[in-house]
């Protein structure tokens, strides 16, 4: 027994330095997410000090503080949960698809929520939050459902390469659907065109409170599947020999998935890449165990959507630049260097 133990004790060592390294990262991530909130309230096409803010909450008349908190405190909170949705989806949607490729932007996914809500807004006039988030949720899905038979069509199934393919072509369809359904209708057009760039201005709470049910079961569900995915990335055959209903685990994370995207979508508009450069970052850290892989994604997409969202203010003074395009500058070059690493060989 003795001579057991002392053979386990260098994998057990090496396992706990594993968690340990983990654990210092997490706090490093969550030190990182609250410093970035901070500069997001103070930093912007004017500085606010700390002071004129807290004075702000304290009911103080104070212009500058109480323009800090009606306006920079929800745009920080959106783009928190805007970030982690759609880092936490991407991550989901490479598990799922075991497609290293996969993304809400470049599947389609979120350009199908696009096209829904343009749709209603154009055709049905729906006007309440409610309407918008339910509308964008059923058009990401119809849109995963789509790409992914489409990508799974011919010899070899769904290939990482098909699949991306299949969702920009989509992704293409659908931008210019959205641009038919607009140019007619030209009382929408200004407000659908901003949209359609994605970005957290002009975020109040009132805007945010109707989207949080959604991102939490959506948010629920996805950190629930961490153990599926492990079991997935196996392998369909290994995983169902393991006791797991494959088909299952695979509907449950992708409804998962489109629940973040589409209620960020319906608030947000379509924002790019996120999805994709979070989770490859998120495996450098920790590795490829859903079980950490999915909280970091959630962490790592917030602190990038509000780098972004920051960058955004500055660079541009006294104008901004919509995370939408800030993520997209970043992310496409960053989508070459995967699919350059990748060499898929066959369509």
């Amino acid at each position: 027994m003795i001579a057991g133990s002392l053979k386990m004790s260098p994998q057990w060592s090496a396992s706990a330095r594993s968690s340990r390294t983990r654990s210092l990262w997490l706090a490093g991530m969550v030190a990182l997410l609250a410093l970035l909130c901070g500069l997001s309230v103070t930093v912007g096409t004017r500085e606010v000090d700390w002071a004129d803010i807290l004075a702000a909450l304290a009911g103080q008349i104070d212009s500058i503080g109480q323009a800090a908190v009606n306006v920079r405190i929800p745009r920080t909170l959106l783009a928190v949960l805007a970030g982690a949705a759609l880092g936490l989806a991407g991550a989901l949607m490479q598990g799922v698809t075991r497609n290293p490729l996969a993304d809400p932007g470049i599947l389609g996914v979120n350009m199908g929520a696009s096209l829904a809500v343009v749709v209603a807004v154009a055709w049905f006039g729906i006007t309440s939050a409610d309407a918008y988030i339910w509308t964008a949720i059923l058009g990401a899905g119809c849109a995963a459902v789509f790409v992914y038979t489409i990508g799974s069509l011919g010899r070899g199934g769904a290939t990482p390469l098909k699949l991306a393919l299949a969702g920009a072509a989509t992704s293409v369809a659908f931008s210019s659907m959205v641009i038919a359904v607009v140019l007619p209708r030209a009382d929408i057009a200004g407000g659908i065109r901003s949209w359609q760039v994605g970005g957290v201005g002009g975020a109040t709470f009132e805007r945010i409170l109707p989207v949080l049910p959604f991102l939490a079961v959506g948010f629920a569900i996805s950190l629930l599947s961490a153990r599926k995915l492990n079991s997935l990335a196996l392998g369909d055959e290994l995983a169902a020999g393991l006791g797991e209903r494959v088909a299952l685990a695979r509907a449950v994370a992708a409804f998962g998935a489109i629940l973040l995207c589409g209620a960020t979508t319906a608030v947000c508009g379509p924002i790019g890449f996120l999805g994709l450069i979070v989770p490859h970052l998120c495996r450098l850290l920790v590795g490829v165990d859903h079980r950490w892989l999915l909280p970091f994604s959630a962490l790592g997409g917030a602190c990038l959507l509000l780098t972004a969202d920051i960058v955004g203010r500055i660079v541009a003074r006294p104008a901004e630049l919509d995370v939408g395009i800030v993520t997209a500058l970043v992310g496409a070059p960053f989508f070459i260097w995967i699919v350059r690493r990748q060499r898929v060989r066959e369509l």
